[in-house]
């Protein structure tokens, strides 16, 4: 199949007024969900900010959002490196004011078996695609339990509920994504800071094309989902637009799952 990882079916996606405006922080941004989200909360009109460590594609994705209502900023960020992180955060609020909204995305996916899995890769895992998103909310926090409202969004994966072990170093992280959510739920609720995760399936981005790929495997997927077509990263992002505006200001400590009814 053609590889098209921004194409979605057409249709008349929500606009949000609360989001006009709205600080949004998101980790990741440069490519597959990440771009989509930035892309999806410029149009809104939300003033975005983004760290990732991919130069390049963070600039593609700056210009792929001309025309939008907003502009985004991107910060060269190694998130595994926290100070870097917080040092981003800093510079963002500077910039925009208090982060309204942040969005926990950044992760990679790469295969590998448990026998590969050495303690220093292992680290590596937990350091790529779980510790930034604890170190990210404890940066945030502060400007949105003063202001008493917030939302935070962790993107998790639905690969440890789907028992998939081509990547477990991946998959056990990923898990450790819901104990952060709901956990800092209960902790900031009573301020206003809402936190969620929103789950993706098996999401159509560049990476996933090109890397994994094979007519084997999507018809694999397809045939546990409800849905019978592929899911894109545009559709992805509705979710966590409506979680991150007004609109979704009730849901908090929960899971939405996006992934045409496989699991």
């Amino acid at each position: 199949m053609a590889i098209d990882p921004h194409a979605a079916p057409a249709g008349n996606y929500a606009s949000y007024p609360s989001l006009a405006g709205r600080t949004v922080f998101i980790t990741g941004g440069a490519d597959g969900v990440g771009r989509a989200l930035v892309e999806e909360f410029a149009a809104q009109g939300a003033v975005v900010s983004f760290a990732d460590i991919q130069v390049d594609k963070a600039h593609e994705t700056i210009a792929s959002c001309e025309g939008a209502a907003t502009t985004p900023t991107f910060y060269e960020v190694d998130l595994v490196d926290i100070a870097a992180l917080q040092e981003a955060v800093a510079a963002a609020t500077k910039a925009m004011g208090s982060i309204e909204v942040l969005v926990n995305n950044a992760a990679s996916d790469d295969r590998h078996t448990w026998e590969e899995v050495t303690p220093e890769y292992w680290d590596d895992r937990l350091n790529t695609n779980l510790r930034h998103y604890f170190f990210a909310i404890q940066a945030v926090v502060p400007g949105m339990l003063a202001a008493e409202t917030g939302s935070i969004i962790n993107i998790g994966s639905s690969s440890y509920m789907m028992q998939e072990d081509f990547f477990p170093g991946y998959a056990i992280a990923k898990s450790g994504v819901e104990g952060i959510t709901r956990t800092l739920a209960r902790t900031f609720g009573p301020h206003g800071v809402r936190v969620n995760t929103v789950l993706p399936g098996w999401v159509a981005t560049e990476r996933q094309l090109e890397k994994w790929w094979s007519p084997e495997g999507e018809a694999g997927t397809l045939s546990d989902q409800a849905i019978k077509r592929r899911i894109y990263p545009k559709e992805f992002a509705q979710m966590v637009l409506f979680l991150a505006a007004d609109d979704g200001a009730a849901c908090t400590a929960q899971e939405f799952l996006v992934d045409g009814g496989r699991r």
